[in-house]
C-alpha cells in the first residue's frame, strides 16, 4: 500500500523548488552531514567542490533567514507555509538537524549544543557570516545554544513554542500533566493513540484524520528513535545548573528575562504549532519582525 505521508513528499519537494529553493547535504566533519534546503543561487547544480566555493554567498544582497525545526518533523514539513512567504525578500536556508531528514551523525554528543556548532559550521560552509534565526520547540532551543555561543553570526531571533533550558522539574511537572512518565513516550509515539495524544496538545483546535494517516505519519516522520530518544534526554538539565545567557537577538516570549530588545507577540486561536494551524497571522508577525531588523540595520548609528 501507498504511504499517503510519503506520497506528500514530491508535493512538497516541489513547492521547495518553486520558492528557488534546492536540497543539497553537506559534510560538516568526516562522519557527519547535514540536510539543506538553500537558495538555488546559493551553488550550481554541479556538485564539485570549487564552484560550490566560487558561489559561496551569492544572496548576500538578502538579508539570510534559517528556519530551524521542532522534534516531531523535519524541515520543510515544519516550515512548508512559511517557506514561500519569505524567499522574494529574504534568503531562507531549511535544514534538518541531526537525526532528521538525511542529517545524521556518527557522533556520540547529543546536546543541543553540539547541533547548534554542526549548523553554525554547516552554514560556515555555505557562506553564511550573518543570520536571522526562526526556532521552533527544539530548534529553538539549539537556536539559543547558536545565539550564545556564536553572537557575530545570530543577527536576531524569533523564537515560539520553545524555553530556554528543559530543567528536570519542568520536564517531571509538565509529563505529569500530561500523563506521561517521560519525554521518549510523548514525543516519540509508536501508536495511533500516542499520536493523536501528540497533536491534541500541540494544536488549539481539535483535528482529525483517519487513523490509516496516523499510522503512515508514524511510519515516515519518527526515523531514528534511539538517537531522538537520546536526544531528549541530552535536553533535560539540572535546576541546579540553570543559567540565562544574556542575549542581544531575540523575539519572543521572555522580555523580563531577556531584556529590553526582546518583544512579545501573541496569536490567538493558536496552539504549540501556530505556524501551521495559523500561518498567514504568523507570516504576518514574522515579516513584520525581519522588516524591523532590516530598518534597524539602515539606521545610521
Amino acid at each position: 500500500m501507498v504511504n499517503l505521508v510519503a506520497a506528500q513528499k514530491p508535493l512538497l519537494h516541489g513547492l521547495m523548488k518553486f520558492a528557488g529553493l534546492r536540497n543539497i547535504t553537506t559534510e560538516v566533519e568526516p562522519g557527519t552531514k547535514m540536510n539543506f534546503w538553500v537558495p538555488s543561487e546559493t551553488i550550481k547544480k554541479v556538485d564539485n567542490k570549487e564552484e560550490k566555493q566560487e558561489n559561496k554567498n551569492p544572496q548576500r544582497q538578502k538579508p539570510v533567514v534559517v528556519l530551524v525545526h521542532g522534534f516531531a518533523a523535519e524541515g520543510i514539513v515544519t516550515w512548508q507555509f512559511q517557506v514561500g512567504a519569505l524567499t522574494k525578500m529574504y534568503a531562507v536556508y531549511v535544514p534538518d538537524l541531526l537525526f532528521f531528514g538525511e542529517s545524521i551523525t556518527d557522533s556520540s554528543d547529543r546536546s543541543p549544543m553540539f547541533q547548534a556548532e554542526c549548523l553554525v559550521k554547516a552554514l560556515g560552509q555555505l557562506g553564511i557570516q550573518k543570520c536571522i534565526l526562526v526556532g521552533f520547540s527544539y530548534g529553538g532551543m539549539v537556536a539559543f545554544k547558536m545565539a550564545e555561543k556564536y553572537p557575530d553570526l545570530v543577527q536576531a531571533m524569533v523564537i515560539s513554542g520553545s524555553i530556554l533550558n528543559m530543567t528536570d522539574s519542568i520536564s517531571k511537572s509538565n509529563l505529569e500533566k500530561l500523563g506521561y512518565t517521560s519525554s521518549t513516550d510523548l514525543l516519540l509515539p509508536t501508536s495511533v493513540k500516542g499520536l493523536k495524544d501528540l497533536l491534541s496538545v500541540a494544536v488549539h483546535k481539535k483535528l482529525w484524520f483517519p487513523d490509516c494517516l496516523h499510522r503512515d505519519y508514524l511510519e515516515v516522520m519518527f526515523t531514528n528513535r534511539k538517537e531522538r530518544s537520546e536526544l531528549l534526554e541530552a535536553l533535560i538539565v539540572s535546576n541546579r545548573d540553570v543559567t540565562i545567557p544574556s542575549f542581544s537577538q531575540l523575539s519572543g516570549c521572555y522580555h523580563r528575562k531577556l531584556g529590553d530588545k526582546a518583544t512579545l507577540e501573541s496569536i490567538t486561536k493558536g496552539g504549540h504549532l501556530v505556524h501551521l494551524e495559523r500561518p498567514c497571522i504568523y507570516n504576518r508577525l514574522l515579516k513584520k519582525f525581519l522588516a524591523s531588523i532590516e530598518a534597524e540595520e539602515a539606521t545610521p548609528q
